[in-house]
């Protein structure tokens, strides 16, 4: 994200210059559709100001948003000639492939492969992610890709040569897609394809369901072919039955309900669920969740009515718009004659099979985060912005006019591209850095500290979680990470345990004027509150920990290991333990607890 937001601010400056030192008419032309996005970008904004109780991780979700609707604007306003809107699809295409090329590499030859030189999670090493952490995600790109390239081979007009080559191309992104073996993506893609002939207007509604109907047939045909030919197909399905369905996933969709009923007008706040869920979450669920696999209530969770109104409302809109202006483009006799004499990327196939791909994502959000993740955000930005731009004509400004006011407008977005690059290269850089030194924080949190190299770890750490405090002193979860590396720095540094208890403490204070919501900065003000022989006081920061989260098995496990330092409180860390141990009965600190008193009682 420190390279893509650069790069997303460099884009959008870029803009931004050819429209101040182009022509007067051309300063003119800014598509109704980009504008109907910005009220909902400064809502977020403004949200992540005065609502969100995590303001560092809301300015993250901003520009998640911010990234989208750039994306878009640029694409819809900017790319308008058949030459660079060619090569941006011949280039996503090439991506592609790509994808597909590291998903059989890591199917077939390195499950456990990831790129950056990271691993792949045990769960997803027989399913193909390519380039992605996730096989969903991939799932997801290709179905973007799919129908506009099954279109481009059946549209009319194309020679031999282009079926074959758009045929071969379809073959290998079905084959990726295949790979990844994602149900909800399958599912999507099927939807989408066989609702399209619905929308034909000019046939019958008998004929209409007809085709409906015979692409349904097709799909659960080739689900069947699937089903008794790959072993892993059938483990999937067989996983869904004996679940009745999903059981994660109604659960984090449930709490996302509950937030948003909480506050339905401006939302619990930008980037808040993961937080938030803690006060939700029930009994015996140990997953993590970053968000609630559904971006509709996602939305409506972190930015309410309003939020979602102005984003889903106004892509609504747009939608509508663009099928209205299609549609009259198509009735008349004149259009329907050009159709057949247009440049490929143009023809009605590639536009309709675009359309399907765009259905299938919407769908798809229904059960998955896929506007979080950007890689897939940003391929639905740039095939949207293709399809509107090209059904939903913008006609330039006429002798001139716009020229000043167009100028004015170009000024204040390179104004605002350049401010939100410098904001965000900050911004990313500390979470860059906070990251791989938690990441080194979880790994010595394991091990025994008398390893030779624990010592010189916890230091460097340190060293860099200052540095990342510094760029970006809002940063909640980083002044956290301070105070918990500064607790595993005592285990080695025996003399200064007080001294490094009150740094710990002062950065957990940091921390918590920050973001009083989240529990784990009350757990590590704590632990270095008990450092200092402070019992009372952690006590309270423990118990506080425990209020923002009651079902979170760590909090517990943390309260119960405050209590086993005194003997007067055995009896509450039998309890606070028993407690922890119900809500997660594999939580290994609870383990390793009950183990240590068991030996104690000996």
């Amino acid at each position: 994200m420190v390279i893509t937001s650069a790069l997303t601010c460099a884009l959008l400056a870029v803009h931004f210059v050819a429209r101040i030192l182009g022509p007067a008419s051309e300063r003119g032309r800014l598509h109704p559709a980009g504008w109907a996005l910005v009220p909902f970008l400064v809502y977020a904004a403004a949200n992540v100001l005065w609502v969100t109780p995590v303001p560092w991780l809301g300015w993250f979700d901003w520009f998640g948003w911010f990234q989208i609707i750039a994306v878009f604007w640029v694409v819809v306003n900017g790319i308008r000639s058949r030459g660079p809107r060619r090569i941006v699809f011949l280039a996503i295409m090439l991506v592609g492939i790509v994808c597909v090329v590291l998903g059989c590499y890591q199917r077939f030859a390195r499950p456990e492969w990831l790129m950056l030189g990271t691993e792949q999670v045990k769960e997803y090493r027989d399913r193909a992610s390519g380039p992605f952490g996730n096989p969903n995600s991939l799932a997801t790109f290709l179905v973007l890709l799919i129908p506009a390239v099954g279109g481009l081979m059946f549209r009319s007009g194309a020679r031999e040569t282009e079926r074959v080559w758009w045929g071969w191309l379809l073959m290998i992104f079905l084959f990726g897609l295949l790979l990844t073996v994602s149900r909800g993506p399958w599912l999507g893609f099927v939807v989408a394809l066989a609702s399209w002939p619905l929308f034909a207007r000019r046939r019958s509604w008998k004929g209409r369901a007809s085709f409906a109907t015979l692409i349904a047939l097709g799909a659960i045909f080739g689900g069947a072919v699937l089903y008794e030919a790959s072993s892993m197909v059938r483990e999937r399905f067989f996983q869904f039955a004996s679940d009745s369905g999903e059981r994660t996933r109604p659960i984090m969709w449930g709490v996302a309900w509950k937030l948003f009923r909480e506050h339905p007008v401006a939302g619990a706040g930008a980037g808040s669920y993961n937080i938030l869920f803690e006060k939700h979450r029930p009994e015996q669920f140990p997953d993590t969740t970053l968000w609630a696999h559904q971006e509709y209530l996602n939305t409506l969770s972190d930015y309410g009515l309003v939020g979602f109104v102005l984003f889903f409302g106004a892509s609504g809109w747009i939608t509508w718009r663009s099928l209205m202006a299609y549609r009259a483009a198509r009735g008349t006799e004149h259009d329907h004659r050009l159709v057949k004499r247009e440049h490929w990327l143009d023809d009605s196939r590639s536009l309709q099979g675009i359309g399907i791909g765009l259905l299938a994502f919407a769908l798809q959000l229904l059960i998955d985060f896929h506007l979080k993740i950007p890689a897939t955000a940003i391929l639905f930005a740039v095939l949207a912005a293709f399809g509107v731009g090209r059904v939903w004509k913008n006609e330039p400004a006429k002798n001139g006019t716009g020229g000043r006011s167009g100028r004015l407008v170009a000024v204040l977005g390179l104004g605002i591209a350049v401010a939100v690059g410098a904001f965000f290269s900050g911004k990313y850089r500390a979470e860059d850095t906070r990251f791989r030194a938690r990441e080194v924080i979880e790994e010595l949190a394991v091990r025994r500290p008398v390893d030779s190299i624990y010592g010189g770890k916890t230091s460097f750490v340190h060293a860099e979680l200052k540095r990342a405090v510094a760029i970006d002193p809002e940063n909640g979860q980083a002044w956290a990470d301070l105070a918990y590396v500064a607790s595993l720095r005592a285990h080695v540094d025996h003399d200064r345990i007080s001294e490094l208890g009150r740094e710990a403490e002062s950065a957990a204070d940091h921390a918590i004027r920050i973001s009083p919501v989240c529990h784990e900065f009350w757990i590590r003000r704590g632990v270095a509150r008990d450092m200092q022989g402070r019992w009372l006081d952690a006590g309270d920061d423990f118990t506080h920990a425990i209020g923002v989260a009651p079902g979170n098995a760590t909090a517990w496990f943390y309260l119960a290991d405050h209590f086993s330092r005194n003997v007067t409180t055995k009896g509450l860390t039998g309890a606070a333990l028993e407690f922890c141990l119900r809500l997660d009965p594999g939580n290994p600190g609870g383990l390793v607890l009950r183990q240590r008193l068991a030996i104690k009682s000996k």
